[in-house]
């Protein structure tokens, strides 16, 4: 006979407890455990064992290893951060800021796909009319594709094995609730049960699961952690509502490459493809200014060119302000240190504001380089040539280490007209490229004696 039992749920890490405390002991968060009540079967039933129909274990040279086709969805840069496309039976979750255009980005490749195969778009958030308002704004085909209102998972499910959907869009996962769950729709408890029991689904039929996620101001996803453990992949749409391009970066794949990055442009038409991202980021001045380099940085499985550019200004406070926009903050302070010990340059009673331009995230260590010269150049009010590119991590004794995939990077700044580089030496080409002199630098000292020349 079954029963009923208490437990208490972190909605950041997943832990679980027997009771509730203020701090998770886990992830060390405060005020995130809340109840769920879970049905166990008693001892006695457990006393019997595995009443089921057990699956023969099989060796790995047993199971077929050939690759799933995958569907493309008409957006490549979309299809890239995926690794390729979308898989038979995977479930990818979706996140991003209200106004990001998740909904505009799912329409969009429901309406093409659902040229070619069976579609259905769940809304519990929005109406009917809503979204054909969008798709009618959009000028996208609206003949072919299914939508339904509906926020019951028990429904979904039925509504599923009738239609037999190859495509299956819920928007979104805060809204969906079962019955037998007892609480709130975004709670902890729905949110984990409601996914669980619609990734079975997918798994069971093949079906590509795309599943829209609500982020909170920390730019996590809401609910519980468990959930970007239990689908294949997480994609984050990220872009302020007055830009004009989003990004869509990929922090969790089990069919590809993660850290995967695809840029596109909101317009009137919806989000379109930038088919060469690099000139997107390097929209410059006409004349060089000073606190201005181009950094080669890698994102997923290609070399992107970013303007980097810094100020520094004499501070007015006791307490100079280290201000960094597209960069880790707490390295920047480091990079100040060595800079100071190992360049003799010393910022400590000047504010630094550091900036990647376009709305890029920066989180690779190969803009280390690009930042400090930024910073000298600021600091001195001397412009750096508009020809030069830099990248390479910098080194807590004011060594340049050599970055992965500098031979890329080189050839696509290259491509983009640049005539020199300073990299570090580990980095230097072993055949010339035609048009680029190349500078390679051992130590922050020699870097700083590049620049000078």
């Amino acid at each position: 006979m079954a029963k009923r039992k208490t437990v208490y749920v972190c909605g950041d890490c997943g832990a679980d407890f027997a009771k509730w405390q203020g701090q998770c002991p886990e992830c060390k968060a405060w005020n995130t455990l809340t109840s769920l009540s879970v049905e166990t079967a008693s001892s006695a039933s457990r006393k019997k064992g595995f009443a089921g129909q057990l699956e023969a274990a099989q060796t790995l040279a047993e199971i077929s290893s050939e690759q799933m086709p995958r569907i493309t969805s008409g957006l490549k840069e979309f299809d890239r951060v995926l690794g390729g496309g979308l898989v038979p039976g995977s479930a990818v979750l979706i996140g991003g800021s209200p106004g990001a255009g998740k909904s505009t980005l799912l329409i969009q490749i429901m309406c093409e796909l659902s040229q070619q195969y069976p579609a259905l778009y769940i809304t519990g958030e929005e109406s009917l009319a809503q979204i054909a308002m969008r798709a009618k704004r959009l000028q996208l085909p609206l003949e072919k594709l299914q939508v339904m209102s509906q926020t019951n998972v028990e429904a979904i499910c039925a509504t599923w094995d009738e239609l037999k959907p190859r495509l299956l869009v819920i928007d979104s996962i805060q809204v969906m609730h079962l019955d037998d769950v007892e609480s709130a729709p975004g709670g902890v408890a729905q949110v984990r049960e409601s996914a669980s029991m619609l990734i079975q689904q997918a798994k069971k039929t093949g079906t590509i699961l795309l599943i829209v996620g609500h982020v909170t101001k920390d730019g996590n996803i809401a609910g519980p952690r468990v959930l970007e453990h239990m689908i294949d992949c997480f994609v984050m749409l990220e872009g302020e509502n007055d830009s004009r391009y989003r990004t869509l970066r990929g922090s969790k794949n089990r069919f590809g490459a993660v850290n995967e990055l695809g840029i596109f442009a909101m317009t009137e038409r919806g989000l379109i493809e930038v088919s060469n991202p690099s000139a997107i980021f390097l929209s410059r001045g006409e004349e060089p200014t000073p606190g201005s380099i181009v950094m080669a940085v890698w994102e997923g499985t290609r070399p992107l060119l970013v303007e980097a550019q810094a100020l520094v200004d004499e501070s007015a406070l006791g307490n100079p302000r280290r201000v960094a926009v597209g960069f880790e903050q707490n390295r920047l302070a480091m990079l100040l240190a060595v800079l100071h010990r190992h360049g003799g340059l010393q910022v400590g009673d000047q504010d630094v504001f550091v900036n990647a331009v376009g709305g890029i995230r920066v989180a690779e260590t190969s803009s280390d380089l690009a930042l400090l010269l930024a910073i000298v150049s600021s600091f001195r009010n001397r412009a750096l040539p508009a020809d030069m590119i830099c990248f390479g991590e910098v080194g807590l004794s004011g060594e340049i280490r050599p970055v992965p995939n500098g031979q890329e990077r080189l050839r696509e700044a290259a491509k983009h007209g640049f005539a020199r580089a300073v990299v570090p030496k580990g980095n230097l080409p072993k055949q010339p490229i035609p048009g680029m002199s190349v500078i390679g630098v051992g130590k922050l000292s020699d870097a700083l004696d590049a620049i000078e020349r």
